[in-house]
Formats: structure tokens, sequence, C-alpha cells
């Protein structure tokens, strides 16, 4: 059984572009936050400065995401509904659209929650039940909780999920379709465990304060909200092996990259450097650990997709170990226009020297010649290239999206 310590400790999105006037598939609009909770500053009389949750629970009210009540209470024990923890988790974890929109048969058009379980649905974070209800007014389960947070940041277990739930004294109540995710959670630091570490009580309704736990850690594992020095943060202790040790072919990397979007052509090769955002265990032992660096490029893959392949890894002390990994092949499409707005396109973006020769002159914005949205050969080739595309109407953007960059070892990885 691995054994527990006491932890101390933005979907990117990736776009590449294909010549051609392929079929046109609409981008998926990103939701707007709801408007902000105002935030409280004072100290709620259920909540002293020493209670087990507390740092979890203040820095979400400074965000907007949970509030108290009128009386000066928060209420850590009472329980969550459904409806509450998806106005939560869609105001705390913006994500883009992934599913169609549900009409709930038991969540009325004027239903307060409307919008929010709306939201939460369509980022990946909630389902309904069959008969298409939502069921918005029953209590929400710590293991839904953790459901849902793992599903929605699209976490998957590294390890064997029986492995990692054997930790629990109660693994065995924890539902067949929550198994998978809970591990999950549990790789990634998500759950958090009071009064016992090793007692998950899955089937036991969330607390106020247990989910603004889960969505606290949530937050830290996608750098948005520091850690914190909590004695209940559940946490696998990884294992120093200083003789051998590996991963197997297929092994699944996940990772993230530093701008929210990269634009490239079908037939352009670009560099590019991802960050790696959990351990990658093996055994109990960390073998590649997070915040590693994974170095690579973009290559033309069949006739209109772009795939990344891996050739080394610098690890966070400078080690670099050789590695052969690579993802699937990326097809999905989106259509640049003439005289269109690219404000969105160049917002938190870096563009190959093809991909920002073609937009330019498909839009007629030169603003993407800034040297610094580039990367790959630059400006001076970007200007001989702009006139090439200028007068064409349209051309399709391939989109790639970090959680859904299946990056997998091509072949197994061994240190000695």
């Amino acid at each position: 059984m691995k054994t527990l310590y006491k932890s101390q400790t933005t979907t990117a999105l990736f776009l590449s572009l294909t010549f051609g006037l392929g079929t046109t598939i609409p981008m998926i609009p990103s939701f707007i936050n709801p408007p902000m909770v105002m935030a409280q500053n004072r100290q709620f009389n259920d909540v002293s400065p020493n209670y087990w949750a507390a740092n979890f629970i203040n820095p979400l009210v400074q965000k907007g995401v949970i509030a108290g009540f009128p009386d000066g209470t928060f209420k850590p024990d009472a329980p969550v509904t459904r409806a509450q923890f998806a106005a939560m988790v869609q105001k705390a974890l913006p994500r883009n659209s992934t599913r169609p929109m549900i009409n709930f048969n038991d969540v009325s058009s004027t239903y307060w929650a409307n919008t929010a379980i709306n939201n939460a649905v369509m980022m990946g974070f909630l389902s309904g039940y069959p008969g298409q209800v939502f069921r918005p007014e029953q209590n929400i389960p710590r293991e839904q909780v953790l459901v849902s947070l793992a599903n929605g940041l699209n976490f998957a277990p590294n390890n064997e999920i029986n492995s990692i739930l054997n930790n629990f004294n109660d693994a065995n109540r924890i539902s067949n379709f929550a198994r998978s995710p809970v591990a999950a959670a549990t790789e990634n630091n998500l759950v958090v465990n009071y009064p016992s570490l090793q007692q998950l009580n899955p089937d036991r309704n969330a607390t106020r304060a247990e989910v603004a736990a889960f969505i606290y850690q949530a937050l830290v594992s996608q750098g948005q909200l520091q850690a914190v020095n909590s004695n209940y943060i559940v946490a696998l202790t990884p294992i120093v092996n200083d003789s051998f040790y590996g991963l197997n072919q297929g092994t699944r990397i996940p990772v993230r990259h530093e701008q929210e979007k990269i634009f490239l052509t079908n037939s352009e090769t670009v560099p590019l450097t991802f960050t790696v955002t959990q351990n990658i265990l093996n055994n109990q032992t960390v073998i590649i650990p997070r915040d590693s660096r994974v170095i690579g490029e973009l290559r033309p893959s069949g006739n209109n997709g772009t795939r990344f392949f891996a050739n080394s890894i610098e690890l966070p002390n400078g080690n670099i170990i050789r590695v052969d990994a690579s993802s699937q092949t990326i097809t999905d499409t989106e259509r640049v226009s003439k005289g269109m707005d690219v404000t969105k396109l160049l917002r938190n973006a870096a563009f190959g020297t093809g991909a920002a020769a073609i937009i330019a002159g498909v839009t007629g914005d030169r603003r993407i010649t800034t040297g610094e949205l580039l990367i790959g050969t630059g400006v001076g080739l970007l200007a001989t290239l702009i006139p090439q595309f200028t007068g064409l109407n349209r051309a399709d953007l391939l989109v790639v999206t970090p959680e859904n960059l299946n990056l997998k070892l091509d072949r197994d990885l061994t240190i000695e």
C-alpha cells in the first residue's frame, strides 16, 4: 500500500492552421464568468482562524466563488446541492464548452441556477441522469464532487487504480463509476480528508467546507492558487529509487503550454516546449516530476493534421533525459475569413511564421507581424510571405486543446 504524507504543497488552447477550403466547424465560445459575489473580508462566526478548512474557505470567498450568510456565518457543515455545486464549479474553473446544452426536464428557464447548470454541464463538470433530469436540489456526495472535478479537468490516473484507492480504508464504498476519476483526483492532490487521511467517506454528502477544500485544490492543480499547508490533503508519497526505474510504452504525459493558443500551417514544423502538469510515477516512484519541460516539435501529419513529437525532457534539476513520445494527429478545424476581427486570435497566442503570414494576408490585419508573437523563423521571412496570401477569402485552422493532446511514450523509458 502506498503511504500518505501531509502535503505542504490555463487550459491552453492550441490552434494550427491548414490551407484549403474544408468544412467549417463553428468555434466554441468561452463562457463569460457570472457576476462576482461581493467579497467578504470579515471573520465568519463559525469559521475560526484555526478551523481545519479556514485556509481553503477564505481565499474562495475573496474570489467570489462562495459566500457566507447575512447572519455572519458560513455554515461549513451544511450540505451542498447539485445546483449549488454547479454554481461554484463553473465560477471557479471556467472552461470552453465541450458538450452541447441539455434542456433538463426538472430545471426550468427561470430556475435560479439554470445558467450555472448549463455552463457546468457544457464545460464537462457535471452530467444529468436518465430521463433528462438533473436533480438540482439533491445533495451531492463527496465522490461525485471529486468525479466532477477530475472529469472537468480531464485528469486520468497514471497508476493502477486499485493500488491508489487502497490508500483509503473505505475504498470498497467507492462506486464503480467513480473509481477511476477518484484515483486521478487523488494523484493530483484534490482529495482533502478531515479528520482522517485514510477515510474518504465517498458516499457521504459533501459539506460546504469540504467542497471549498476540493475546489481550492483543483485551482492549485491549475496553477491559479498557492498551495496551503494542511494536514488533511491526501498525497501519495514518492519513493526514491537510486538503482533502476522507468516508464512503460504508452504511459501518458499530461502537459500544458505558456500560451493559450498556437497557430501553424499544415506544412509547417514548429519547435515547442510543454510543461508537465503532474508527477508521472511508476510503483510509487516519481520518474518525471511535475514542472519538467517536454521538448519537441509539431510536425505535419496526414493530409490536414499536425502532431507533436517529443525528443527530450528537462527535469527541474536541469538533467535531460531522451524520450520518444508523440501525440495523436489533430485535425479539428476552425475558419479564418477575410476582414474578420483577429483580436481574440492575437490574445495570449504564438504563431508559426507561415500561419502568421496567412492570417495577416487573409484578414488584412498586420498586427500579427509583431515579432514577439512569432515562433519559428521570425519576422524577416514573414514579410516576404504575406503578399503570397493577400486576397485569399478564407483559410481553415486546426484546433488543438491541451486536454486533448494525448502525449504518450512511443517506447519504454528506462533510467539508471
